[in-house]
């Protein structure tokens, strides 16, 4: 019994030993890594040796990104073009570049449609935001934080709104999530972000991700011209939309929700892309400017568009005044979390 029991009590040690051992694998795995590229104009965000996403700031898009967002289990979840085209996407809206935060009017003009594809005689009406200097780079265990400053530019390059970003990048096993906590300062004269559809916190997503469609659709933007998005191949076209009210499918376009899930799968990988309003934003909770075909937005400013008529929020920032808004995506791979889960993590973002 003696000989059994010290058997037992080796092969406790070696047990103990063998899960340490992974737990101190799993941290590798998430550690976090910010790697500047100023060459490249991007900073990439590494958990282990994998891309996670990166800031991205060419002149060629008219606003910093991040570009592209990769899920846990290596597959892209933002589409390719206009940057990398992958075969069977759309090519519509070219100012649809992976993670973007702006608007549609701004002292009238439209930083949101702006992109390459504008003739040079319609400028005039369009701003540009600039990546201006990467103030922090901080890695910690599983997270790590970036923090960047932007000018939101006139077509004669006068500067309306000065913009700090701090984004945080964590990870936890197969959860991955973005963080992104953006100050607005007004310059020298009143700024004005009249109530407009397009906008404001996005993410356009991989064909996988679209709700499947039989039909060509025509889109309007905020300047009345027109965008058609065709109809294509619907063969592993997957996405389906649910917020945190029930709402699902196209039904939750124009509707208020703390939280948006957007569900599919991807080479046979479930993937939920997440994106949780914060209380302390303006027009909580949040409209969703959701579309079937790949573009997820949070805009808490268009109310009057998205609500048909019932809300309404003309924002305005006087010279020297600031406003802060808070938005988290979430990225799981491997699973669709179900509402008890996103609730709670919405709950744990509000804190």
């Amino acid at each position: 019994m003696l000989w059994i029991k010290k058997i037992n009590w080796g092969t406790a040690i070696l047990l103990s030993l063998f899960w340490g051992t992974q737990g101190t694998l799993q941290a590798q795995t998430d550690q976090i890594k910010l790697l500047q590229k100023d060459a490249e104009k991007k900073v990439e965000v590494l958990i282990g040796d994998q891309l996670f996403t990166s800031y991205y700031y060419p002149e060629s898009i008219a606003k910093p990104v991040l570009y592209p967002i990769i899920s846990s289990g290596g597959k892209e979840i933002t589409r390719g073009f206009p940057i990398a085209p992958r075969p069977g996407e759309r090519v519509d809206h070219p100012h649809h570049v992976g993670h973007w935060m702006n608007y549609g009017d701004v002292n009238g003009l439209d930083f949101w449609n702006n992109s390459d594809a504008i003739p040079a005689d319609k400028k005039e009406r369009y701003g540009t935001i600039r990546h201006t200097g990467i103030s922090e780079i901080k890695e910690n265990k599983n997270s790590a934080e970036l923090v960047v400053t932007m000018d939101w530019l006139t077509p004669d390059g006068k500067v309306l709104l000065k913009e700090k970003t701090r984004f945080v990048f964590f990870s936890e096993g197969k959860k991955r999530g973005i963080t992104r906590i953006t100050t607005l300062t007004a310059q020298g004269e009143p700024v004005f972000m009249k109530d407009n559809k397009e906008g404001v916190f996005a993410i356009r997503v991989a064909r996988e991700l679209e709700h499947p469609s039989d039909k060509p659709e025509l889109f309007t933007d905020a300047n009345g011209n027109p965008t058609t998005v065709p109809s294509l191949n619907n063969e592993g076209v997957t996405g389906k939309y649910r917020s945190s009210t029930g709402k699902e499918g196209d039904e939750v376009w124009g509707t208020r929700g703390e939280w948006v899930t957007l569900n599919g799968e991807i080479e046979q990988e479930k993937v939920s892309v997440v994106i949780l309003d914060h209380p302390d934003n303006p027009g909580y909770p949040t409209y969703w400017h959701a579309r079937g075909y790949g573009l997820f937005s949070a805009n808490p400013l268009g109310q009057k568009e998205l609500s048909g008529g019932k809300d309404l929020l003309d924002f305005k920032l006087s010279p020297g005044e600031s406003v802060t808004f808070r938005y988290r995506i979430l990225l799981y791979s491997g699973e669709h979390p179900d509402d008890k889960k996103l609730n709670s993590e919405a709950k744990s973002f509000a804190k």
